[in-house]
């Protein structure tokens, strides 16, 4: 508003120099200047052909446009979603804080497996909502809840840095890609083709070649078993693909028909020969094996998600 009358005044005064300078010369006439023509009234109408004067307008400057909100800094893009620096900067602070070593048993440094997590739960949260999962406010407010029944929620956000906001926006994602998780692992079969093996376990190559002789001439594989290893009698029980650590030892199993025995087998943890009991085309698999299949299952999906995603990164 002041601007406005200091505008309003500064108009004032330039109309009063003009009106003066335009009078001067007939301030004795009263301020009127003389007719040339005295047909014409010097008072014409707006009619008459004498030009009405320009009447001066204040210029108001335009309304400067409000500033553009300066981005936040992101951590990474995960197709249309984002994963934003303090987010990641929160989670790796959470780890750090937690004193696990789940990112050198990988070979991986914090910072570096903290992000693929991340990267992973989109990837999974995004999948969720391409599946139509959708999380409901009372679902969400119920998960709240239970965790304010076993915790103080305010020190326990305090504690774990996180701001309410943040927390609800953190616990809504895991809920999503906890159910893509639970979706994908629930369409692995419950039966698979299974193996039943006995082993005999050698620690240097001189005894594996002495028993492979004994067996060569005839001795019984299940008493030799007993005979090297008197508590379990090298018993392996029923093993479905993938459960072995060892591919080696995995395809000579399954490459047996039963009463046969394998030739030496050497890994890390020494010098095995197998022996095939039986096998079953279709067993049910035992809770174990079946987490393992389902575990191989999610990495699966995640591959071949992050295989056709578009995923940037920004950080070093």
């Amino acid at each position: 508003m002041r601007i406005a009358l200091r505008l309003k005044s500064k108009i004032s005064l330039v109309l009063a120099v003009l009106l003066l300078t335009f009078c001067l010369p007939f301030a004795l006439a009263g301020c009127s200047a003389p007719n040339p023509n005295p047909e014409i009234p010097a008072t014409a109408s707006p009619d008459s052909t004498q030009a009405a004067a320009p009447t001066l307008q204040p210029t108001i400057p335009p309304t400067p446009a409000p500033p553009t909100a300066t981005p936040e800094p992101l951590a990474a893009r995960v197709n249309t979603n984002v994963i934003l620096l303090a987010d990641f900067q929160a989670e790796l602070a959470r780890f750090q804080q937690a004193g696990t070593n789940l990112a050198t048993l990988q070979g991986m440094t914090d910072e570096k497996f903290v992000l693929e997590e991340m990267i992973q739960q989109t990837l999974l949260a995004e999948g969720a909502d391409q599946a139509g999962y959708v999380l409901s406010e009372a679902n969400t407010q119920a998960r709240l809840d239970q965790l304010a029944a076993q915790v103080n929620l305010n020190e326990w956000l305090t504690a774990n840095l996180y701001t309410p906001e943040q927390f609800k926006a953190a616990l809504q994602k895991s809920a999503r890609a906890a159910w893509m998780r639970d979706t994908i692992a629930a369409q692995v079969p419950l039966t698979a083709e299974q193996v039943h093996v006995i082993q005999i376990l050698l620690y240097n190559s001189d005894d594996a070649i002495t028993v492979n002789s004994y067996l060569q001439n005839g001795q019984n594989f299940i008493s030799l078993a007993k005979k090297y290893d008197p508590n379990t009698g090298g018993e392996l029980g029923w093993i479905a693909r993938g459960a072995l650590k060892d591919k080696a030892l995995e395809d000579a199993a399954f490459g047996l028909q039963p009463g046969a025995y394998s030739p030496i087998i050497e890994t890390q943890a020494g010098f095995h020969i197998l022996y095939l009991l039986d096998r079953s085309p279709e067993k049910p698999l035992d809770p174990e094996t079946l987490r393992i299949y389902q575990e191989q299952a999610v990495r699966k999906w995640l591959a071949e998600k992050t295989q056709a995603s578009q995923i940037e990164i920004f950080i070093p």
